[in-house]
């Protein structure tokens, strides 16, 4: 790959209105959009806190189930890295108020479809806060 393929402003601007949108529909629980935003394919992974689920049946299964209450967060240190113009890789920390001296773990994995960008892995964990950052 060239090393002016990476990080052109234009893919960064697109794959971060892809992951606002990612992030307003989790804070919502929009099930719809959030399905939407995931590569519907078998080979779609995402590791979750709890679970670990592979093909986007699983994933659109985990969406439909899971509690729709404390879902706000916030976010930090967000990295968005695009490599050529159809390939990104989104990470960021985020805080919940309901997981205090906690801190979230998010990557994911967006390419460029006909169709649009989408997540084809995600890896979603919490660990103990280390830095102290309040929730």
């Amino acid at each position: 790959m060239n090393p002016n393929d990476i990080d052109l402003p234009d893919v960064v601007a697109e794959v971060k209105a892809a992951f606002d949108r990612y992030e307003q529909a989790l804070i919502a629980n929009d099930v719809e959009t959030l399905d939407a935003l995931f590569r519907d394919d078998p080979r779609t992974i995402r590791y979750g806190g709890t679970e670990n689920l592979y093909g986007y049946s699983e994933i659109k299964a985990f969406r439909a189930g899971r509690p729709s209450a404390g879902l706000m967060r916030t976010l930090a240190r967000t990295v968005i890295t695009a490599y050529g113009r159809d390939c990104a890789v989104a990470s960021t920390l985020f805080y919940r108020t309901t997981s205090p001296r906690k801190v979230g773990r998010q990557m994911q994995t967006w390419v460029r479809f006909p169709d649009g960008w989408r997540v084809v892995a995600a890896h979603v964990s919490m660990i103990d806060d280390a830095d102290g950052a309040v929730s």
